[in-house]
């Protein structure tokens, strides 16, 4: 490849339009940040107020400095049984309940990959995937995993801890500790001594266990769970399991979900999975893909039947913070630098990498237009009280199209056609295709 040269830069320099704007704009951006700047409060007033179809829900929750956003969502969907059982005005799950879990899952399935896969190429795409360590991050499947395996606690059981609110430091040395395991592990295997290879993973998996004990707290076995409702009456119920608690309080059958894909640069109407991701539990990620109207279609009908949903989008797409609003109209990064057009399509922004799911969610509410069709949605997040609207947040339809690609959603709603759909073959794609 060439470098720039001088022909070039005088050509730049010659060709360039500078305008009255462009200085504004300048000394704009040389003292405020662009998140401040980038907000179009006229665009984003008819996106304000009540919704036709709302969901209740019980408080905000706050995953602060973590990536836990897929693991707060499902505790916030199953928060909301336990509070109309118990006739609570507020009520929180312990998230770190099950991130004690998934960082111990996924520490086990990394060991075990180690082994499994010892003979193939160090730099080859399954150790590059391997070596990238565990993250925060995960999907739906790996959630129901683990409350199936694990059940959950309230958060009075298991509460937060400094660690779990800010993982960053801790993910960064657990990691440096499996890279060192992985090394030892597929150096025995190539050594032909896979069996003391087996032996010493177990040894290994310890030490993270106790890591996690310090730093997240010993997850309890047994507890007794205790609760005053809105009509002032108390109950208590002694030596539950977290297993038993899910039972008896939740009992949400998590297997009745379907996680709906709209990736209109694969296959629609076709299940697909991820094989092979590090942070699994078990269970390769699966969804059926849709077309976005199907999808928003089932997501319109969960929300009138009052069920929140799961979904994930790209909270990074066009999103103002502070105001709680994600729209294309409302958030113009884009003109304050000169005003280029960086416009894809929902297919090219996934092939070419610009676009993917990084957030998960609850969908609590949807309204309409004149002609009955969807035109902005209530998001509740887990930001905390001090983002959006004391935490709840509203996309625009034109987001919601371009940008939310996942959804969750009970299998009672899909229809004939798209029950039929879920028993075709799977299309199957390895994990560092995604990235």
């Amino acid at each position: 490849m060439n470098g720039i040269t001088e022909e070039m830069l005088t050509s730049l320099e010659q060709n360039t339009k500078h305008s009255r704007e462009d200085g504004i704009l300048s000394a704009a951006l040389a003292k405020t940040d662009m998140a401040e700047l980038a907000f179009v409060p006229a665009s984003a007033a008819p996106l304000r107020g009540a919704f036709e179809v709302e969901v209740k829900t019980r408080g905000i929750t706050a995953q602060k400095k973590s990536g836990r956003c897929w693991m707060f969502a499902v505790c916030n969907i199953c928060r909301e049984i336990v509070a109309k059982k118990q006739n609570l005005e507020q009520f929180e799950l312990s998230q770190n309940y099950l991130t004690f879990y998934d960082k111990l899952e996924k520490a086990n399935n990394l060991l075990d990959m180690a082994i499994e896969y010892a003979r193939e190429p160090l730099h080859g795409q399954r150790w590059l995937q391997i070596l990238k360590g565990m993250d925060d991050g995960g999907f739906w499947t790996q959630a129901v995993d683990l409350v199936k395996k694990y059940g959950m606690v309230p958060k009075t059981a298991y509460p937060e801890t400094y660690q779990s609110e800010h993982t960053e430091l801790f993910l960064r040395e657990i990691n440096r500790l499996l890279a060192k395991d992985e090394e030892i592990l597929r150096n025995l295997v190539l050594e032909g001594k896979k069996e003391e290879a087996e032996a010493k993973k177990q040894e290994m998996l310890s030490e993270i266990y106790r890591a996690e004990c310090i730093a997240f707290g010993v997850p309890p076995k047994i507890f007794d769970f205790s609760v005053r409702d809105r009509d002032g009456k108390f109950a208590q119920e002694r030596d539950l399991t977290p297993k038993s608690f899910y039972e008896k309080y939740i009992g949400l059958d998590l297997d009745d979900y379907v996680p709906i894909l709209q990736e209109p640069n694969k296959a629609l109407h076709t299940p697909i999975i991820w094989h092979g991701m590090e942070n699994m539990t078990g269970s390769d990620m699966f969804a059926l893909n849709l077309p976005e109207e199907e999808m928003e279609d089932l997501c319109v009908a969960q929300l009138r039947a009052g069920h929140a949903i799961w979904f994930a989008c790209d909270s990074r797409a066009f999103e103002d913070r502070k105001e709680g609003v994600w729209d294309p109209d409302s958030v113009n990064f884009a003109g304050l630098l000169g005003g280029f057009d960086a416009a894809m399509t929902k297919e090219g922004r996934l092939d070419y990498r610009q676009s993917l799911a990084v957030h998960a969610m609850i969908l609590v509410g949807v309204s309409f237009d004149r002609d009955g069709k969807p035109s902005r949605w209530k998001i509740e997040n887990s930001w905390g009280e001090e983002a959006g609207e004391k935490g709840y947040f509203v996309c625009s339809e034109k987001y919601f199209r371009e940008y939310v690609y996942e959804a969750v959603i009970r299998r009672e709603f899909l229809t004939k056609e798209q029950r039929e759909d879920l028993k075709k073959k799977p299309i199957q794609i390895e994990a560092w295709e995604e990235e």
